[in-house]
Order: structure tokens, then sequence, then C-alpha cells
């Protein structure tokens, strides 16, 4: 069980160490790289980084034009159409990359979107469950010989500390009886973890090792979330995002990041020596996260209350982790 390897391993970076930071002494040259949703947010910092350190990156984006205009630029590029909700959007993606013949060293699952309402794609699936997990778990496996003729690869899922806020649902995971848009967002999350544990199980052996990430909340792509009606200006003052003037505040101790530092903990998992061996954890600050076994809620800090971002034990929990990949698959029968 991946709770024998959650425990921090004490790395030199801090939550304002940044993707470069990370990367600092990593040559990637010679690695391939694909990243979903990486023309955009913390996917565009975290391209920008990888392609200074060497690696050709495939940008997976539902636009590949609009994607190619972002990006340009950046060295050793490339765009390709994906659309996570549409299953055959990603069967022709991943027919695309291995007709290429190359290997695939590092997987990077980034792409997915938040909905203020129900809103279902066109299998009758809550769509942020489908796009994030449902659609990633669809092109991970896709992807499977690809990453297997590596000879050492990794898989990121970009996760987030909201995965405290909901278990799976498994009695109700598209929200038949009443939406709850923070419930959604929490089981979507869940379900990145763990994916990560249980690919890391299965394909640990294989030398591909997998895992989940907090990046922190990234103020600037929160700004982006408000231009797309997600959130309210009003609603951001609230949680002490930005000041008075609308303008970000960064406290990295406090979760609280450019989108440079909230990318490092991405890269960390992709690329840092420092996780040889280790693999089906669940990342923060650039190190492997604690479990915190407290119940969703604020945790003192000084005189300001803070939700906790650590690793819940549901969503680390083998059986769990098994039970999900099995309904995975059978959804995708349907």
């Amino acid at each position: 069980m991946t709770t024998d390897q959650q425990h921090p391993l004490g790395t030199p970076f801090t939550p304002a160490s940044t993707a470069d930071d990370v990367l600092a002494g990593i040559d990637l040259t010679g690695k391939n790289i694909v990243i979903t949703g990486g023309a955009g947010g913390l996917g565009l910092e975290a391209t920008h980084a990888l392609s200074k350190a060497g690696a050709s990156i495939t940008v997976a984006a539902r636009d590949p034009g609009r994607a190619a205009a972002k990006l340009a630029g950046i060295d050793r590029v490339e765009t390709s159409q994906l659309d996570l909700l549409n299953p055959i959007s990603i069967d022709a993606f991943a027919g695309r990359y291995l007709d290429s013949g190359r290997p695939l060293h590092i997987l990077i699952n980034n792409a997915g979107n938040g909905y203020g309402k129900l809103t279902l794609d066109a299998r009758g699936y809550e769509a942020s469950f489908a796009a994030f997990h449902l659609g990633h778990f669809q092109l991970t496996s896709a992807l499977h010989p690809a990453l297997r003729a590596a000879r050492g690869a990794r898989i990121v899922n970009v996760s987030s500390g909201a995965h405290r806020t909901s278990d799976i649902r498994w009695d109700d995971l598209h929200f038949a009886r009443g939406y709850n848009g923070n419930l959604a967002y929490g089981q979507t999350k869940t379900a990145g973890v763990l994916f990560a544990v249980e690919l890391d199980r299965r394909w640990g052996g294989e030398g591909i090792r997998a895992f989940s990430v907090h990046p922190g909340i990234s103020v600037a792509s929160t700004l982006a979330h408000m231009e797309q009606g997600t959130f309210s200006m009003a609603q951001l003052r609230a949680m002490e995002l930005v000041d008075d003037q609308g303008q970000p505040i960064i406290d990295p101790e406090h979760e609280k990041k450019t989108p440079r530092q909230a990318a490092a903990t991405i890269v960390f998992g992709a690329t840092s020596p420092l996780l040889d061996g280790v693999g089906g954890v669940y990342l923060k600050n650039s190190d492997v996260a604690p479990v915190d076994p407290t119940p969703w809620g604020p945790t003192p800090v000084g005189e300001k209350p803070v939700m906790s971002s650590d690793a819940a034990p549901h969503a680390l929990d083998p059986e769990s982790a098994q039970r999900l990949w099995e309904l995975s698959e059978e959804l995708l029968k349907r």
C-alpha cells in the first residue's frame, strides 16, 4: 500500500520553488512528453519549463490551432487534437502518437474543467469526472505501449487538495440525486489520486511510475476562471486570493502561488531523480505530502484558518483504487 511511502522525503525545495528551480541540472534531451492542456495555465508553465530542459513535447488540445498560437516560440513543441469528452478523439490522438513510433517518457494528465452546474457528456456522465478521469483513463491506457517502450516512464495526474472534500460517490457518481459543484470537483480530484495509486501498482513492474500532485492555488489561473464566469471578484476577495485592487495575493506558504511556483510540483513528479524508486504517491510543494486523516475543514494556522491539502486516506486506499479502475473500464464500454 502506498501509505508506506506517503511521507515527506525532505527535498531541498520549498512552497516558493519554481518549475525552473526543480528542473535545475536536469537534462531532458531526447525525452518525449505528452501533456494535456499544455497550452494554458499551469500546463503552459510546465510546457515552458520542460522545453527549456530539452524535452520534446506534444501538447494535446481541443483546438490545436489556438494552442499553437499560445505555444509560439517554445522549442520542440507540437500540438495534436484531443477532446477528453470524446472517446473517438482520444483513440485518434493515441493512434497518431503510437504510429509515430516514439517512446513516451512522461505523460502529464493535466487538462480538466469545473462546471458551475450539472453538465453531462453524450453518454450521460458528469462532465468533469468524464473529462479529467475517464478521458485520461482511456488516454493513458491507449498510450501504454509507448510508455512501456520508454523503459522507464512517469505519469503525473494533476489533482489538488480538493480531493479531501469528497470520496468517490459510488452510489451516485453522476449526481442524479442533486448536483453539488464542490463535491463534483472533489470527486474528480480523488479519482486522480486513486488512479495514480492503481497505475503504479499495475505498471510499476514495467518501469512506469505514477504520481498525483497538488500544485497549490495559482491565483492567475483562478482569475482566468473568473473571466469564464466561474468566480466573481467578490468571491475571490472573500477567499483572500486578490486584494482590494483586484491584484493576486502571492503567499506560497499558504498555497497562493505564481503559475511558475504552482507548476513546480507537476514537473517535480515528472522528472525529479529524488522520486526514483517511489510511486503511487500524492505530492505537494515538490515533495511527498504527509497523510492527514482529519475530516475536511479549517485548521488553525496562526490567526487564520486554512484548509489542509495533505493526502486524505480515502484517496490512497488500494481497494478503492482497484474498484475505480474496474468501474472505469465498465463505464468506457457503455
